[in-house]
Protein backbone atom coordinates (compact mmCIF):
# COMPACT_ATOMS: atom_id res chain seq x y z
CA UNK A 1 0.00 0.00 0.00
CA UNK A 2 3.22 2.18 0.49
CA UNK A 3 2.75 2.92 -3.70
CA UNK A 4 -0.64 4.94 -3.22
CA UNK A 5 -0.39 8.14 -1.62
CA UNK A 6 -1.79 8.28 1.83
CA UNK A 7 -5.10 9.97 1.27
CA UNK A 8 -5.76 7.12 -1.75
CA UNK A 9 -4.59 3.94 0.47
CA UNK A 10 -8.27 3.27 1.34
CA UNK A 11 -9.32 3.28 -2.07
CA UNK A 12 -6.56 1.31 -3.48
CA UNK A 13 -7.21 -1.59 -0.69
CA UNK A 14 -10.79 -1.56 -1.51
CA UNK A 15 -10.07 -2.20 -5.57
CA UNK A 16 -7.61 -5.09 -4.63
CA UNK A 17 -9.70 -7.28 -3.09
CA UNK A 18 -12.47 -7.29 -5.98
CA UNK A 19 -9.49 -8.03 -8.05
CA UNK A 20 -7.73 -10.42 -6.12
CA UNK A 21 -11.02 -12.54 -5.82
CA UNK A 22 -11.58 -12.45 -9.75
CA UNK A 23 -8.33 -13.41 -10.30
CA UNK A 24 -8.43 -16.27 -7.96
CA UNK A 25 -11.66 -17.54 -9.76
CA UNK A 26 -10.00 -17.24 -13.32
CA UNK A 27 -6.94 -18.98 -12.46
CA UNK A 28 -9.07 -21.71 -10.95
CA UNK A 29 -11.14 -22.07 -14.15
CA UNK A 30 -7.54 -22.13 -16.38
CA UNK A 31 -6.16 -24.70 -14.19
CA UNK A 32 -9.15 -27.07 -14.60
CA UNK A 33 -9.32 -26.58 -18.35
CA UNK A 34 -5.41 -27.48 -18.87
CA UNK A 35 -6.38 -30.15 -16.51
CA UNK A 36 -9.29 -31.50 -18.60
CA UNK A 37 -7.16 -30.96 -21.47
CA UNK A 38 -4.57 -32.97 -20.58
CA UNK A 39 -7.18 -35.60 -19.09
CA UNK A 40 -8.66 -35.63 -22.77
CA UNK A 41 -5.94 -36.72 -24.96
CA UNK A 42 -4.82 -39.72 -23.22
CA UNK A 43 -7.87 -41.00 -21.03
CA UNK A 44 -10.15 -42.49 -23.40
CA UNK A 45 -7.31 -44.91 -24.40
CA UNK A 46 -6.08 -45.93 -21.35
CA UNK A 47 -10.16 -46.14 -19.84
CA UNK A 48 -10.63 -48.35 -23.00
CA UNK A 49 -7.75 -50.62 -22.89
CA UNK A 50 -8.21 -50.85 -18.81
CA UNK A 51 -11.84 -51.95 -19.89
CA UNK A 52 -10.87 -54.39 -22.35
CA UNK A 53 -8.27 -55.80 -20.33
CA UNK A 54 -10.97 -56.57 -17.80
CA UNK A 55 -13.04 -58.57 -20.45
CA UNK A 56 -15.54 -55.30 -21.62
CA UNK A 57 -16.44 -55.55 -25.18
CA UNK A 58 -14.50 -53.24 -27.46
CA UNK A 59 -17.29 -51.34 -28.19
CA UNK A 60 -18.47 -50.59 -24.71
CA UNK A 61 -15.29 -49.90 -23.48
CA UNK A 62 -14.76 -47.22 -26.18
CA UNK A 63 -18.30 -45.92 -25.35
CA UNK A 64 -16.84 -45.84 -21.80
CA UNK A 65 -13.46 -44.28 -22.43
CA UNK A 66 -15.16 -41.60 -24.78
CA UNK A 67 -16.99 -40.05 -22.22
CA UNK A 68 -16.06 -36.33 -21.38
CA UNK A 69 -13.14 -36.49 -19.15
CA UNK A 70 -14.64 -33.72 -16.55
CA UNK A 71 -16.71 -36.75 -15.61
CA UNK A 72 -13.74 -38.77 -14.85
CA UNK A 73 -12.08 -35.58 -13.19
CA UNK A 74 -14.34 -34.79 -10.59
CA UNK A 75 -15.43 -38.45 -10.19
CA UNK A 76 -11.55 -38.97 -9.24
CA UNK A 77 -11.16 -35.85 -7.35
CA UNK A 78 -14.56 -36.94 -5.18
CA UNK A 79 -13.74 -40.58 -4.92
CA UNK A 80 -16.19 -42.24 -6.81
CA UNK A 81 -15.62 -44.85 -8.82
CA UNK A 82 -18.24 -44.39 -12.14
CA UNK A 83 -17.47 -48.09 -14.09
CA UNK A 84 -20.48 -49.96 -11.96
CA UNK A 85 -22.96 -47.80 -12.65
CA UNK A 86 -21.71 -47.12 -16.54
CA UNK A 87 -21.32 -51.11 -16.87
CA UNK A 88 -24.33 -51.56 -15.25
CA UNK A 89 -26.21 -49.46 -17.43
CA UNK A 90 -24.65 -51.74 -20.49
CA UNK A 91 -25.79 -55.17 -19.12
CA UNK A 92 -22.12 -56.06 -19.06
CA UNK A 93 -21.72 -56.14 -15.12
CA UNK A 94 -24.10 -58.70 -14.93
CA UNK A 95 -22.69 -61.31 -17.16
CA UNK A 96 -18.71 -60.77 -16.24
CA UNK A 97 -16.98 -62.77 -13.87
CA UNK A 98 -16.49 -62.29 -10.51
CA UNK A 99 -13.14 -61.52 -10.28
CA UNK A 100 -12.98 -58.85 -13.55
CA UNK A 101 -16.47 -57.06 -11.64
CA UNK A 102 -15.00 -57.41 -8.38
CA UNK A 103 -11.48 -55.38 -9.95
CA UNK A 104 -13.89 -53.08 -11.74
CA UNK A 105 -16.00 -51.70 -9.23
CA UNK A 106 -13.19 -51.90 -6.61
CA UNK A 107 -11.66 -48.66 -5.17
CA UNK A 108 -8.20 -49.25 -7.12
CA UNK A 109 -8.58 -49.95 -10.75
CA UNK A 110 -10.15 -46.20 -11.92
CA UNK A 111 -7.86 -44.09 -9.29
CA UNK A 112 -4.48 -46.50 -10.98
CA UNK A 113 -6.43 -45.59 -14.50
CA UNK A 114 -6.50 -42.59 -14.46
CA UNK A 115 -3.24 -41.75 -12.10
CA UNK A 116 -0.36 -41.07 -14.73
CA UNK A 117 -2.59 -39.05 -17.11
CA UNK A 118 -3.65 -37.05 -13.88
CA UNK A 119 0.32 -36.97 -13.41
CA UNK A 120 0.88 -35.52 -16.58
CA UNK A 121 -2.06 -33.13 -16.41
CA UNK A 122 -0.55 -31.47 -13.04
CA UNK A 123 3.00 -31.55 -14.30
CA UNK A 124 1.26 -29.11 -17.32
CA UNK A 125 -0.59 -27.11 -14.47
CA UNK A 126 2.51 -26.13 -12.23
CA UNK A 127 4.63 -25.81 -15.35
CA UNK A 128 1.80 -22.77 -16.65
CA UNK A 129 2.01 -21.33 -13.34
CA UNK A 130 5.35 -21.22 -12.69
CA UNK A 131 6.13 -19.88 -15.94
CA UNK A 132 3.05 -17.47 -14.96
CA UNK A 133 5.07 -16.56 -11.69
CA UNK A 134 8.10 -15.53 -13.70
CA UNK A 135 6.21 -13.40 -15.73
CA UNK A 136 5.07 -11.57 -12.80
CA UNK A 137 8.34 -11.37 -11.21
CA UNK A 138 9.84 -9.72 -14.49
CA UNK A 139 7.20 -7.21 -15.03
CA UNK A 140 7.74 -6.66 -11.19
CA UNK A 141 11.14 -5.74 -12.16
CA UNK A 142 10.22 -3.67 -14.79
CA UNK A 143 8.14 -1.77 -12.78
CA UNK A 144 10.88 -0.01 -11.46
CA UNK A 145 11.88 1.15 -8.13
CA UNK A 146 9.66 1.59 -5.06
CA UNK A 147 7.68 4.62 -4.34
CA UNK A 148 6.97 5.58 -1.16
CA UNK A 149 4.58 8.81 -0.73
CA UNK A 150 6.43 9.85 2.65
CA UNK A 151 5.49 13.79 1.13
CA UNK A 152 1.83 13.01 0.98
CA UNK A 153 1.93 11.59 4.86
CA UNK A 154 3.59 14.29 5.78
CA UNK A 155 0.75 16.86 4.50
CA UNK A 156 -1.76 14.91 5.73
CA UNK A 157 -3.76 17.65 6.99
CA UNK A 158 -4.15 18.11 10.95
CA UNK A 159 -7.00 18.59 12.91
CA UNK A 160 -8.15 22.10 13.81
CA UNK A 161 -8.24 23.06 17.71
CA UNK A 162 -11.39 25.17 18.09
CA UNK A 163 -10.70 28.22 20.09
CA UNK A 164 -13.24 30.05 21.14
CA UNK A 165 -14.42 33.29 19.45
CA UNK A 166 -17.76 34.95 19.99
CA UNK A 167 -19.62 32.91 17.40
CA UNK A 168 -18.61 29.48 18.66
CA UNK A 169 -18.28 30.38 22.13
CA UNK A 170 -20.57 28.40 24.71
CA UNK A 171 -23.34 30.28 26.92
CA UNK A 172 -24.47 28.69 29.30
CA UNK A 173 -27.91 27.61 29.22
CA UNK A 174 -30.94 29.76 30.02
CA UNK A 175 -33.26 27.18 31.73
CA UNK A 176 -30.16 26.10 33.79
CA UNK A 177 -29.20 29.97 35.22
Amino acid sequence: MSSAPASQRGVASGMRSPFQNSGTALSIGVFFSLMIAGQASSLPNTLTGGLQHQGVPHGIAHHIGALPPVSSLFAAVLGVNPLRRLLAASGVLSWLPATHRQVLTGREFFPSLMSGQFHQSLVVVFSVAAALSVLAALASLLRGGRSVHQAAADEAPRPRRNRPTERNRRRPCRACH
